[in-house]
């Protein structure tokens, strides 16, 4: 069981000094427990998050800065800062930053952790995205086929 110190994380700052480089995506952890893991995650433009299923976590996300366009159980959709984003286990979604020059900024959390951080330990550096699904797949997240597949 993985209990969490009481405490701080900085905004300069990681939980455990873990950041991951994750598809042109940086997520810096800034809690985890068993019961949740919180990260702040920057989307640079054009970047995304395709289409997945957590069976086993809730996943939220607040957003900081620039927009986000999603794909909710195949409902578009669209979020501004202080919005916040409930994604219900089970439920498909995608996270898009479609913008040609703004960078999103957000916070992450899931719960319960389950394999979450085991998933990201794996892919981070990893370049090829077919690689990145197939990780995935052993680690409770479930990418969707691209549309028309």
């Amino acid at each position: 069981m993985v209990s969490m110190p009481a405490g701080v994380t900085k905004s300069s700052e990681s939980y455990e000094g873990i950041v991951w480089s994750i598809l042109g995506q940086t997520y810096t952890l800034k809690q985890q427990s068993d019961a949740s893991m919180a990260w702040h995650a920057v989307l640079p433009p054009g970047t995304f998050v395709p289409p997945h299923i957590h069976p086993t976590q809730d996943e939220f996300i607040y957003l900081l800065e620039g927009e986000l366009d999603l794909l909710l159980d195949g409902e578009k959709a669209s979020a501004k800062p202080g919005d916040t984003i409930r994604l219900p286990m089970g439920q498909s979604h995608g996270i898009f930053n479609n913008s040609k020059d703004t960078i999103v900024k957000c916070v992450f959390w899931v719960a319960p952790t389950g394999k979450l951080r085991g998933l990201f330990e794996r892919i981070h550096n990893v370049g090829d995205p077919a690689e990145v699904v197939r990780i995935a797949a052993e680690h409770e997240v479930d990418f969707l086929p691209p549309p028309g597949a």
